[in-house]
């Protein structure tokens, strides 16, 4: 009762002191008015009346309803009405010539009514009257046309959200949120009166639903509005709207439906390639820590992939850990997104390749093709200089399992990194702080790196640590025994031709000849000293194999092989270093040559004959280096086991 008489006194003016003979029912509001005054005006009313009332006669013709004071009141129900009771009111009150404001919040409801009511009538035409005041007032500013269509997306009237889609005022309030957007990021308001941010146009954004920011993303879709503009305004829709659900995630269905609605509505990475990485590095983590669909981690794993090369190791990490920032988590998230983007990149690559070998005639053609190649290769390697970042990070958690971290570090072709130290130290602190891995385990560790691609310090620390499995360990050795091999060979030759050629020169020439024969000697005794180390792990694999019940008899032989062999080398050492120190200048720097050639040669025969890497785990990758072995093998056919070539030899 008390709902009745709130709303009979909201048109108790209306009345005129003449008794209400049509009732609107709208809920629970009651709505007393006259036939008089609402049957002329509301098309839909008058053809309601006009069933009512033929429905309940009686058959008498000659009575007339419009004259009888005793006519029957009529009562309709209006609860499909848009709007509900509250644009009824004020349509109510439009028939009548009472006053009532139209504002962008109630304009959209008024409308729908109106064309719901079929008002039409030249003296009651409300439906031309709300056009008027979109397009004049409504729909000029941005936070009008914000709040209108707003107001198209009442949570709780599906009948209007259906009644504005069809009569197209949310497509215009829509378009009119995008053109302010494109007019606000491009040409900022600067009126003094106005005491705004430059920014503030985004916090008018945050006030829409989801489903109301994807209408404006299309309209700014079809504006061909700037990338950099939809990019901002997607960027900071989602912040602001996601704000509690990034500063604490939390797994409840009402941030889980706010994150995967908002993460519908953001515009493609085409549309907008500009979003920061940062931010969806950030959206993904609060997205696997809700536990979201899967369809919107996958969507939000393929947008942070697509600027991947603009991440940094710290977004990255971010994604991986958990919500408390301390133990990795999300590893696998990360691999398939780091995979994701090397697909992309193989996919941008294969189609360049084809229009570079169609367009090999046209130079212009081919350096757009070289500069987009080029580009790709140093997207490639950024992104795999982070990954070793946040591999070493990882790296120290207990718990990690090796196929976790071997699938990030090894996410990025080997071939995208010139270099691997940066992953040979993340390597090291896994097995530093996995102590107790077997051979095996080691091994599949260190098998997301190539020794050879190692640089001569990380080889000379790898050679010494003692966590690396043996065969990586010998790999790197033998390499470096293989490349110093030829580099003092092609040295003694070319240095002999220059010695012969400047004997008799002047004392510039001597000098000259003393620096390279100076320079020949350091590098010998680098080798020596490679070679050394080598000879000291093999016979720690000799002692091994000892204890583990070989033949003592074959074991004794080559340590006592192998002792020999350090004795040798160690007098030699100190020989070189002791006529270096003495300052002696060789009376023939060609002979000085020859005899450390054929010394290092006899060394790297006994070594060859004992040679661990035949057909072992690196002999794909030591056989390009062959070229100072051919003296060496000229010399002593029979002992010289040299390493196949492969067709790209390591420069």
């Amino acid at each position: 009762m008390d709902t009745i008489r709130q709303q009979c006194s909201k048109v108790s003016s209306l009345e005129m002191e003449i008794p209400a003979d049509l009732i609107i029912r709208i809920g629970d509001s009651i709505f007393p008015l006259h036939k008089a005054v609402m049957v002329p005006k509301c098309g839909y009313i008058r053809r309601a009346v006009a069933a009512a009332e033929a429905a309940s006669s009686k058959g008498d013709a000659d009575a007339d309803a419009d004259d009888d004071p005793t006519a029957p009141v009529v009562e309709l129900d209006l609860s499909a009405l848009p709007g509900g009771a509250d644009a009824f009111e004020k349509a109510a009150r439009y028939c009548y010539g009472a006053n009532f404001e139209i504002t962008p919040a109630n304009a959209a409801a008024l409308r729908c009514a109106a064309a719901f009511l079929d008002m039409r009538h030249p003296s009651a035409d409300l439906a031309r009257r709300v056009d008027e005041f979109l397009a004049r007032s409504g729909l000029r500013t941005l936070p009008g046309a914000v709040a209108v269509l707003r107001s198209c997306e009442a949570p709780d009237d599906l009948i209007l959200r259906v009644a504005a889609e069809e009569l197209g005022v949310a497509r215009r309030a829509a378009d009119a949120v995008a053109l302010g957007v494109c007019r606000e990021a491009l040409f900022p308001t600067t009126t003094s009166s106005l005491s705004r941010s430059p920014g503030w146009w985004k916090a008018e954004l945050a006030a829409l639903s989801p489903r109301s920011f994807g209408r404006v993303v299309t309209a700014l879709r079809c504006r061909r509005a700037d990338p950099a503009v939809v990019a901002a305004a997607a960027g900071s829709y989602a912040e602001l709207v996601l704000a509690e659900v990034l500063a604490a995630p939390r797994d409840c269905a009402d941030q889980r439906a706010l994150l995967e609605s908002v993460v519908d509505v953001l515009p493609s990475p085409a549309d907008a390639p500009g979003i920061p990485a940062a931010f969806l590095s950030r959206l993904l983590h609060a997205a696997v820590a809700i536990e979201a669909s899967a369809k919107a981690c996958r969507d939000l794993e393929l947008r942070v992939a697509a600027v991947l090369d603009q991440a940094t190791a710290e977004d990255l990490l971010g994604v991986a850990l958990d919500g408390t920032g301390e133990r990795v988590r999300n590893a696998d998230t990360v691999r398939r997104v780091v995979t994701a983007f090397v697909e992309r990149q193989r996919q941008a690559a294969a189609p360049e390749s084809e229009r570079r070998r169609s367009r090999r005639a046209s130079m212009s053609g081919t350096t757009a093709a070289t500069e987009l190649s080029a580009g790709t290769a140093g997207a490639l390697e950024k992104v795999a200089r982070t990954v070793d970042e946040v591999a070493a990070e990882i790296a120290t958690e207990e718990a990690l399992p090796i196929s976790k971290f071997v699938g990030v570090a090894g996410a990025v072709p080997k071939d995208a990194r010139p270099s691997h130290d940066c992953l040979y130290r993340a390597v090291d602190i896994y097995l530093k702080t996995h102590p107790a891995l077997d051979e095996i385990q080691r091994e599949k560790v260190c098998s997301v790196m190539d020794p050879l691609k190692l640089s001569y310090q990380a080889r000379l620390h790898a050679s010494q640590n003692k966590r690396l499995p043996l065969q990586a360990v010998l790999s790197a050795l033998y390499y470096d025994q293989l490349k110093l091999r030829s580099a003092d060979a092609a040295a003694a030759t070319s240095m002999g031709d220059v010695v012969l050629d400047t004997q008799s020169s002047s004392a510039a020439g001597r000098a000259r000849a003393q620096a390279m024969a100076d320079a020949s000697l350091a590098r010998e005794n680098e080798a020596l000293r490679l070679e050394l180390a080598r000879m000291r792990a093999y016979m720690s694999e000799m002692q091994h194999s000892k204890g583990s019940g070989s033949s003592p008899s074959r074991t004794a032989k080559k340590a006592t092989f192998f002792g020999s062999e350090l004795a040798r080398m160690r007098a030699y050492m100190s020989g070189m270093q002791h006529n270096k120190g003495s300052g002696s200048t060789p009376s023939s720097p060609c002979r000085t040559a020859k005899t450390k050639a054929s010394f290092l040669g006899s060394v790297s025969r006994s070594l060859s004959r004992l040679n661990p890497f035949k057909g072992g785990w690196t002999a794909n990758h030591t056989g390009s280096i062959a070229a100072g072995g051919r003296q060496c093998k000229t010399m002593h056919h029979h002992h010289v086991v040299t390493p196949k070539r492969r067709r790209s030899s390591i420069g």
